[in-house]
């Protein structure tokens, strides 16, 4: 005996049918959805492709900013050398020479002609100071600068002249 009547065998390809058509009907929009993703697909496939150049040159970036950064370090490692060779040593001994200045500025001037009871009378290439006098106005009258008359009169305090010392007059040139 048979399980499916005569009455529902009429039926039978008629519901194949249908499930085919709708098969068909999926596996076109599958299609059409397929052929979508691959667009999309294509059109990312660019943007990472532009991704991966912008990556690479950042990497070449980054590469250059390391060189430039040891470079830098470099400069500075040698310039660091260089002053602690040579400027650093220059400026110790201008350092020394400064104090010693300052020391033989400190020192009291040679007061001159103080022990005689006369006046007191400038010989060759010298000035003896007079009431007002500054160590400018003495410069000024004498046509040379002050620091040349400081360079040839060390130990002389300008600040305190007095009447009647003797300072020395730097050369005429």
């Amino acid at each position: 005996m048979d399980t499916i009547s005569r009455e529902n065998n009429s039926m039978l390809p008629v519901g194949g049918i249908i499930v085919g058509v709708i098969g068909l009907l999926l596996g076109g929009y599958s299609a059409i959805s397929l052929s979508k993703v691959n667009k999309t697909l294509a059109d990312h496939q660019v943007k990472i492709d532009k991704v991966d150049g912008i990556e690479a040159q950042a990497g070449a970036a980054a590469a250059s900013a390391d060189k430039a950064k040891s470079d830098i370090l470099a400069l500075q490692r040698s310039t660091q050398a260089a002053f602690d060779q040579q400027v650093g040593p220059a400026l110790a001994t201008l350092r020394e020479d400064v104090t010693k200045i300052q020391e033989s500025l400190k020192k009291p001037a040679p007061v001159a002609g103080k022990k005689g009871g006369g006046p007191v009378v400038a010989g060759p290439g010298e000035y003896v100071v007079k009431a007002g006098d500054t160590g400018a106005k003495i410069a000024r009258a004498q046509g040379c600068s002050i620091s040349d008359l400081v360079a040839v009169n060390a130990g002389v305090n300008f600040g305190k002249l007095h009447p009647g010392d003797k300072i020395k007059l730097p050369a005429k040139k």
